[in-house]
């Protein structure tokens, strides 16, 4: 009896000690949503790949929502993680569900959407644009879709938008596709599997040459505001911290020059144009691409830079000539072949290498503090009027008070080289500045082009059919 009863002791002393240790970890609070970002060292938040939230190009992930993150997680000074659907329903699921910190991915905030989720303050505006082929009817009304067969992506902002037309043309019918992208819409609507389907303005502005037999000329709804989502179950830690960042960002212009960054190149739309590039980029480009990834090797320039370098000079044609007789593919100058040791400018192998080194070794030239993008545009810049008229650019741009290491400062000042009025500021002379921009902007338009194309696969991946 006497080892049971210390036996005893012991274990109501264990029981004691345990009921304490269990209080003091039901009185400990539960960490708040900003605690457990600093914790992990990481903020994760959900996205949707897109040419206008989050995809790769040459120098790694980008896009107007990765960006914008970016600044966010950077601010916070922890590590950014993405996570990708293309399926809306889901990623506002997976912010309720504590899968990840919060959702950027051109979400638009609505009410409806506002009932489940926590929106920040808008950074960026949008249309809901209604896309149709150029030879079917053109609508002036939502009316217009009764009877027409109309496609959009499942949870989208635009299938909340075509309920609430039912409510006034009971008549209107449409099909909801499950994890449907952007691209697959359109290309339901070019191949004529449905006659209608509805896009945001912004992504419609980055992808119209890639269609150019499609054209959007309803506007369905306008300034939709697109924001960042947080659990509303959550504590507003990180919720406020958010919308400080947001609040600040449009005071002090960063999403101003983010939206010039990845928008402002977008030139107004020639439907010749885009279809002479939809006609190269299937005629013209196969003949050459593996000769565009081999100098991608060789210069470490991602081969889609290339391309649209190529295109922007010749159109992919190697017999090309220019009036002042720069010829072949890359339009190489006399001087820039022997420079480069190559013998025939017309030979697609020797110009293509010979340009990617030429541009190689003027982006070198360029100071290495400048960071990318800007680099690679004022070197391409450099490739067009010369290195020296860039440096005076750039003189121009710190005289005046702007940043002498960032493209869109740069950008503004090239085209006073032609301004006699600045003669007397330019070591290298006059030059034509106003040209070197258009032909970046053409480059970078082109560039974006062929990334998206290869990306979305448009030709096989991006079709789907529907039940």
């Amino acid at each position: 009896m006497t080892v049971f009863f210390r036996h005893s002791k012991h274990l109501l002393a264990s029981l004691a000690l345990f009921s304490v240790l269990g209080m003091m970890l039901a009185m400990r609070p539960t960490p708040t949503a900003m605690e457990r970002v600093m914790t992990r060292g990481e903020l994760v938040v959900m996205t949707r790949p897109s040419n206008t939230t989050y995809y790769q190009d040459q120098h790694g992930y980008t896009g107007m929502e990765y960006e914008l993150a970016k600044g966010f997680a950077d601010s916070l000074g922890v590590e950014l993680r993405m996570l990708e659907s293309d399926d809306p329903s889901y990623i506002r699921y997976a912010i309720r569900k504590g899968t990840a910190d919060m959702a950027a991915a051109g979400l638009v905030a609505t009410a409806e959407r506002s009932e489940s989720l926590h929106f920040t303050t808008d950074y960026q505006k949008v249309d809901s644009l209604v896309v149709r082929r150029l030879d079917t009817p053109r609508i002036r009304g939502m009316e217009d879709l009764t009877g027409k067969r109309v496609a959009v992506a499942a949870g989208s902002s635009h299938a909340e938008l075509l309920v609430k037309a039912q409510l006034e043309n009971p008549g209107l019918e449409f099909q909801e596709v499950e994890e449907a992208s952007p691209e697959q819409l359109l290309a339901l609507v070019e191949d004529g599997q449905v006659d209608y389907t509805l896009i945001h303005s912004n992504n419609y502005s980055l992808q119209r040459a890639l269609w150019p037999e499609l054209t959007a000329d309803y506007t369905a709804a306008t300034d939709m505001p697109l924001a960042w989502a947080f659990n509303p179950k959550d504590d507003q830690s990180l919720y406020l911290a958010a919308q400080r960042y947001l609040t600040q960002a449009k005071a002090n212009g960063t999403t101003a020059k983010l939206e010039d960054r990845f928008y402002g190149h977008v030139e107004q739309f020639n439907l010749y144009a885009a279809r002479s590039f939809m006609r190269h980029l299937e005629d013209r480009l196969p003949r050459y691409e593996e000769l565009f990834r081999k100098a991608e090797g060789n210069s470490g320039f991602d081969w889609r830079l290339l391309a649209a370098l190529a295109y922007q000079e010749s159109l992919w044609d190697p017999g090309a000539i220019s009036p002042t007789g720069v010829k072949g593919l890359m339009m190489l100058t006399n001087d820039t072949a022997r420079q480069m040791g190559i013998s025939d400018r017309t030979d697609p192998a020797q110009s293509i290498l010979a340009g990617a080194d030429y541009l190689r070794h003027t982006h070198d030239r360029i100071p290495a503090r400048i960071p990318e993008p800007s680099r690679t545009w004022m070197a391409l810049a450099a490739y067009n009027v010369g290195f020296g008229h860039l440096e005076d650019a750039r003189v121009l741009t710190q005289s005046q008070g702007g940043n002498p290491d960032n493209w869109q400062d740069v950008k503004q000042r090239l085209p006073m080289l032609a301004n006699p009025a600045y003669a007397g500021q330019l070591r290298y002379g006059n030059a034509r500045g106003g040209q070197a921009v258009i032909y970046v902007r053409h480059i970078r338009r082109y560039y974006d082009l062929l990334v998206w194309a290869e990306n979305s696969r448009r030709r096989d991946d991006t079709l789907i059919a529907l039940n």
